[in-house]
């Protein structure tokens, strides 16, 4: 504690801003060492860790550890040396279930390279999705909310893999459809998109499964238990 010495004789202004200035003193020295104790437990940490992580190296106040791997010099998501099984086998199963880690981003890449061959997309999500057979071959019905306030209505939609193929340009190759949460439908379900492409030739299928630690695919008619010989 800071302690006041009195000067008698002396206005008692001055002994306040002595006060004031021995109070800022302590505090400053306080946050000195504070400092100096979290720099020391920051370098205990990677010293203990720099054996499997390497080296570490501060500046800024902000901690680097250098990796072993060639991904984290160049960036995990340009090494891809799998691109052109990728197209291989879409080509060869035509329906394909894919499992991308959880962080995301990875099937982008797949995604855009299936573009620059030459296919078109549509995307849609597992849930909410209805029957596959009846939303994508068929014309189905749709029911807006009402809300409590307008009368039930019903609206018809062409089918939508019927619709988006007619709508291809020319030069197109063909339509994937690309769909999100698979994981969710049910094995008969997964079946008709195991065999959606051969009820339309110029379609091919991408179902998202699941994750997994790194991007794979299996044949959409292995995950939903068709063999080869029905899927023909």
């Amino acid at each position: 504690m800071s302690a006041a010495y009195i000067v008698y004789g002396a206005p008692a202004s001055l002994h306040v801003q002595q006060t004031k200035k021995q109070q800022q003193l302590t505090r400053n020295k306080s946050m000195m060492i504070m400092e100096k104790r979290n720099m020391m437990t920051t370098e205990t940490k990677i010293g203990s860790r720099g054996g499997r992580y390497g080296k570490a190296s501060k500046r800024a106040g902000v901690v680097r550890c250098s990796g072993i791997e060639i991904g984290d010099f160049i960036g995990g998501d340009l090494l891809k040396f799998d691109l052109g099984q990728w197209l291989s086998d879409v080509e060869e199963h035509k329906s394909l279930a894919i499992y991308s880690p959880h962080e995301g981003g990875y099937e982008g890449r797949y995604l855009n390279r299936l573009r620059y061959q030459g296919y078109y997309f549509l995307d849609l999500s597992a849930r909410g999705l209805g029957d596959p057979e009846t939303t994508l071959t068929k014309i189905h019905p749709v029911c807006p909310p009402h809300l409590g306030k307008q009368p039930i209505a019903r609206w018809y939609f062409p089918p939508e893999v019927d619709y988006r193929l007619d709508a291809l340009p020319p030069n197109a190759k063909g339509l994937v459809v690309w769909v999100l949460e698979a994981k969710v439908l049910s094995k008969s379900e997964l079946q008709f998109l195991a065999l959606l492409p051969t009820l339309r030739p110029k379609v091919r299928v991408i179902a998202e499964c699941g994750n997994w630690r790194k991007f794979m695919w299996k044949p959409l008619k292995e995950i939903s238990g068709l063999t080869a010989s029905e899927g023909a």
